[in-house]
Order: structure tokens, then C-alpha cells, then sequence
């Protein structure tokens, strides 16, 4: 059966997804990224610079094993710090990457691309939902990941578990990733939380306005949320592709008051208009826009009272979909109706750039104050060339951005060599679960143990950071009280241009409890 569907999909994406083809094989070429950043492949030394203080002239870092039969699997970019000289110590994940290759279909980036973003996985967990009534009495909802073995309970307030926020893409697909994810983070002593927009994932649609792409304000009050829930916990935070824009979106304008220790990007994109404009060929475009039209087409009749549901509905693009529910003429937060003289085209085109000024990921990127990892593949499928889609000179100069870049993977894939032995050893998870040591990590993917390595490292960066400045303060007979208390939260305060709401607490939140599979 899965031969057959497999050879099926290899047609339709010959047929009809032929600009796809250059992305299928193993010899994707990369050196052009490594002499733009001036790094050589067979040069590559694991080695960043250590201090802050000389020059301060920003270098790249490739880090990676070289071999005679295969290049570096792996380049570190980032500006040299001593966080970097730490991730770079302490992460060995970074450096074992070995990617399926031959013949074989996890080696297709698009092939696998395909597999975890619409393949469905079996699942050894269940969700249990809270639903959240936002101050404009909308609702949005969290599932919260707990083994299926175990009775659906709530978690108590009282636990000192990180919490894992996972933002899946823009379209509101609980994908194979995202439950894989689900399952590694319970393993490791996360507790996971898939944050769903406003009329994504049953999430039912209470008004008539829509989130926008990189519009973060319903996922600030779901924040603070979990901050009431899970008060001793820290937080971290983790998307996946255009998923990123929400995440990247909301560490820009909140800063320094983000209440997260940590996020980590998988295949994000970064440049999102151009990326609906022209970033995808048009059989995706025609399939994603219609997901979406799927997901709106049972509030057909209420959004069109606020929206030509005509123009949505009759979209073909992923930006006939996006203009069609946030760029009309009329519409809530988009500019006013036509001037006498202008053209109907031209301020339609005024609309939609205007539009991604306000929604744009990268708008508040240097107000960003926490530690960002980005895992990408030079083959994604679904972003496109690294030299046109990613931002390499954000990794070079800013010191919270790290980018993770690897010959192969696809789209949120990164298939490795061990997972081709594993297949069909989920029958035995349930069993190990039960063992209360929760899934093995043997066969998990790749980009999931990097993130969960890479919030150890920063974690452990800044508890020592902390216990350095302590120790520093007491022996200038500073310390007094403060010198006993521990590292635990980067900022208290609530995010800039918001006004706290913390005693209000359980008058914005007004959530409910139900159960989905």
C-alpha cells in the first residue's frame, strides 16, 4: 500500500510539480552559501571566536565533521560570542547529522517534505484542550500533550516542568512534525502545548475578525496564560515553518518582556511576502489556498458581512487568500476606501504593502532579547535558495540569532540514516511509555533532539551567567538578600505597549475544558 501511494506521488510530482525536480537527489551544491560567508568546506575548523571585546567584527562559524566521502553536513552561522562558544562545546547534536542518502525516497527533499507535513502519524498521545476567551471575546485554544496511557488530567499548578509552546505553520495543519515533536518533549519532562488560532484545528470562530500573519496580540494573552497556569515552569517556544512569522513576530515587539528562555524555528520563512507573492510553484499555492478556503467555508455566511467572500472564495493563491481576508477595501485595520483619482489596482497594491508593514516577521527583529535558533535545509522545497530567503546577514551581526544550516533535510523533514530501521517500531511505544521513561530516542528526528539539546545548553548558559554575577556581587559586598536567590526568568514585567492585566487574570481568561483526540 505505502509502495503504491509513494509511486503515486512520484508521478503527480513529476507531472505537475516539475520546478520542483532540481530539489530531488543527493547532490544538491552548497558552495556557493559557504565562499559567500567565506568559509571553505574542506577548511572548516570547529572553532568560534571568544571574545566581545576586540574589534567586534561579526564571522561566521561553519561547525561540522569533513570527510573524504562526505562534506560538512552541518554550518553554525552566527556572530562569535560566549554563548556561541558554549552551543558549539555543549551541543554535540549540531555536528552528527547524517542524512539519508542513495536510493532511497527519505533522501527526495520533497519526498520527505511531503511525507511529514501531510502524512498522518500514529499517535501515541492525546491532547486535552483549553480554550481561551480573548479580551475581544474571541476564542483561541491550547492543547496541552499528555501521554495516552496516562488518564486525562489537568497538570498542577504546582510543577516545576518547562512548558514547550509549539506554534505549527499558518494554516492551522497539526502535522506528523508536530506530533512527533509532541511526543519527544513528553519523553524529556516537557510539557507541550500547540497554540491554535482563531478557527484553526476545531477551534470555533466566536467573531468576526480574523488573526493576521504576524499579528501577535492573541498569542501574547495565551502567554500569559500559561504563565498563570504553570507559574514555576519556564517557557519555551518553538514553530514550524511559516509558523515562524507568528513566533518571530511576537519576540520583536514584546523584547525583553517575552517570558521565554528560548525558541527555536524549524524550517522557518522569513522573507513572507515575497514568499506569497511568488515562493511557491502553483500546484502548492492551489492546494494550501484551498486548505484554507476548506477550514472559512463553514463561516461563509458571517464573514460576509465583513468581506467579499466572493473574492475569498474564488482565490487561487496563497495571496488572492490573504488580500481577499485582510486587504479589502472597508476592512478592519487596512486603509480607507479609494480616493477621487487613484486607481482600484493601485490601492489594492497600496494595501497589501501596507498590510506587511504591520505583519512583516522581521519588523522588531533588534528588539528580539532571548536566544533563536533557526534549523534550514539548502534544498527546502518550500522556502526556496538560501541566498534569496534567508536573512544570512541577521545571523552574521545580531548575537540572539543562530542559524543551523544543513546540505539536506527538505521542509521540516531532516530524515537521517537511523530512522530507515525504525519504521513501524511505533507498536512498540506504548510499552516503553508505560516504562514511565516515555519515547526512545532512537529514530526521532534529528531537529528535535538539536532543539531540545539547544534549550539545555542556553539554559545552563544563563543559570551559570547568573551564579557568576551572584558570586561577583557578594564578594564586592553587594550581595546581601538578593545574593541566595536563584536564576529563573529573564523579565517579569508584561510586554511593551500592553497594559498588565495580571490581577484581572480570570476575567480575561474565561477558558473551558474539553477533550479531542
Amino acid at each position: 500500500m505505502l509502495e503504491g501511494l509513494v509511486a503515486l506521488c512520484i508521478l503527480i510530482l513529476v507531472v505537475f510539480i516539475w520546478p520542483g525536480s532540481k530539489y530531488f537527489g543527493t547532490g544538491y551544491q552548497s558552495d556557493d552559501v559557504l565562499q559567500r560567508l567565506g568559509i571553505s568546506q574542506r577548511g572548516a575548523k570547529n572553532r568560534v571566536g571568544s571574545d566581545l571585546d576586540g574589534n567586534n567584527v561579526a564571522q561566521p562559524v561553519c561547525v561540522g565533521a569533513v570527510t573524504e566521502e562526505n562534506a560538512h553536513t552541518a554550518a553554525l552561522i552566527c556572530k562569535p560570542s560566549a554563548l556561541a562558544n558554549y552551543l558549539q562545546k555543549h551541543c554535540k547534536t549540531f555536528t552528527n547529522y547524517s542524512p539519508c542518502v542513495g536510493w532511497t525516497w527519505r533522501a527526495s527533499a520533497l519526498l520527505q517534505t511531503v511525507y511529514e507535513l501531510c502524512w498522518p502519524g500514529e499517535r501515541s498521545i492525546q491532547f486535552v484542550r483549553d480554550n481561551l476567551q480573548l479580551s475581544d471575546d474571541g476564542l483561541v485554544s491550547l492543547d496541552w500533550a499528555v501521554p495516552s496511557y496516562q488518564k486525562r488530567r489537568r497538570t498542577s499548578s504546582h510543577s516545576t516542568s518547562p512548558v514547550l509552546l509549539i506554534i505549527p505553520n499558518s494554516f492551522g495543519k497539526i502535522t506528523r512534525n508536530v506530533l512527533k515533536l509532541c511526543e519527544m518533549a513528553l519523553s524529556h519532562g516537557y510539557l507541550p502545548a500547540v497554540f491554535n488560532r482563531r478557527s484553526h484545528n476545531g477551534t470555533p470562530l466566536t467573531t468576526l475578525k480574523l488573526q493576521q500573519f504576524g499579528d501577535p496580540t492573541d498569542l501574547r494573552e495565551a502567554v500569559r496564560y500559561i504563565r498563570y497556569r504553570q507559574p514555576a515552569g519556564r517557557l519555551y517556544a518553538v514553530s514550524e515553518s511559516s509558523g515562524s512569522g507568528l513566533l518571530l513576530s511576537y519576540l520583536g515587539e514584546c523584547g525583553s518582556s517575552s517570558y521565554v528562555t528560548a525558541a527555536v524555528c524549524l524550517s522557518p520563512v522569513f522573507r513572507c511576502q515575497s514568499w506569497f507573492e511568488n515562493g511557491l510553484c502553483w500546484p502548492l499555492q492551489w492546494a494550501l489556498a484551498l486548505y484554507q478556503k476548506m477550514g472559512l467555508s463553514r463561516y461563509r455566511t458571517a464573514l460576509g458581512e465583513t468581506m467579499q467572500t466572493d473574492a475569498l472564495f474564488s482565490a487561487c493563491t496563497l495571496r488572492g487568500v490573504e488580500e481577499a481576508l485582510f486587504c479589502q477595501t472597508g476592512h478592519v485595520g487596512c486603509t480607507p476606501a479609494v480616493p477621487t483619482g487613484i486607481s482600484s489596482s493601485s490601492n489594492t497594491s497600496g494595501t497589501w504593502d501596507i498590510y506587511w508593514e504591520r505583519n512583516e516577521p522581521l519588523r522588531d527583529v533588534d528588539e528580539v532579547a532571548i536566544p533563536v535558533l533557526s534549523v534550514c535545509a539548502r534544498d527546502d522545497p518550500i522556502r526556496g535558495d538560501v541566498q534569496t530567503t534567508v536573512p544570512l546577514e541577521l545571523f552574521e551581526t545580531n548575537p540572539h540569532f543562530f542559524l543551523l544550516l544543513t546540505d539536506h533535510g527538505g521542509h521540516c523533514g531532516f530524515s537521517t540514516q537511523s530512522e530507515r530501521s525504525v519504521t513501524g517500531a511505533s507498536s512498540a511505544i506504548s510499552s516503553v511509555a508505560a516504562s514511565n521513561s516515555g519515547l526512545t530516542s532512537h529514530g526521532t528526528n534529528w531537529s528535535h533532539r538539536v532543539l531540545l539539546q539547544f534549550f539545555r545548553a542556553t539554559t545552563d548558559f544563563f543559570s551559570a551567567e547568573e551564579r557568576a554575577k551572584q558570586l561577583a556581587a557578594r564578594r564586592r559586598g553587594l550581595g546581601g538578600a538578593a545574593g541566595g536567590r536563584a536564576f529563573r526568568h529573564r523579565s517579569v514585567s508584561t510586554c511593551k505597549r500592553v497594559p498588565a492585566c495580571s490581577h484581572n487574570i480570570h476575567a480575561i481568561y474565561n477558558w473551558q475544558r474539553s477533550y479531542t483526540r
